[in-house]
């Protein structure tokens, strides 16, 4: 399948694909703190201890999470269910990504919009 050919003038210029990319990194902050704030103080703690942040790509919106350790892993996945129910606050089409503890397996990755419980979590 070959790519169609744009001449640079249907192209977007350099400065405002700058622009996009500036204005789409606060996005993702400003969802950070937004999605923070509108956590159980239960589930702040539990983001707390361990590195998570958004991304957008194509339009959709992911969760990312990455674990440091077993615990944390173990006590992120108890709450995926209510992360899903917040995160449809924020977005009609997301995602969220957990990563296990360094080298221990591939990202665990769930779209909001399919219908789950907590019985779909992988064993940990």
């Amino acid at each position: 399948m070959t790519k169609p050919h744009l001449s640079p003038d249907d192209l977007p210029s350099y400065k405002t694909t700058q622009i996009s990319e500036i204005l789409l990194s606060q996005l993702e902050e400003v969802t950070k703190k937004r999605f923070f704030l509108a956590c159980h103080s239960m589930i702040r703690i539990y983001l707390s201890k361990f590195h998570w942040y958004f991304k957008v790509n194509s339009g959709i919106l992911m969760l990312i999470m990455v674990c440091h350790d077993i615990e944390s892993y173990q006590n992120i996945m108890t709450t995926v269910p209510y992360l899903s129910e917040t995160l449809k606050r924020f977005a009609n089409k997301a995602k969220i990504s957990i990563s296990s503890p360094v080298n221990n397996g591939v990202p665990w990755v769930i779209s909001i919009d399919k219908a789950w419980n907590g019985d779909d979590l992988p064993n940990t």
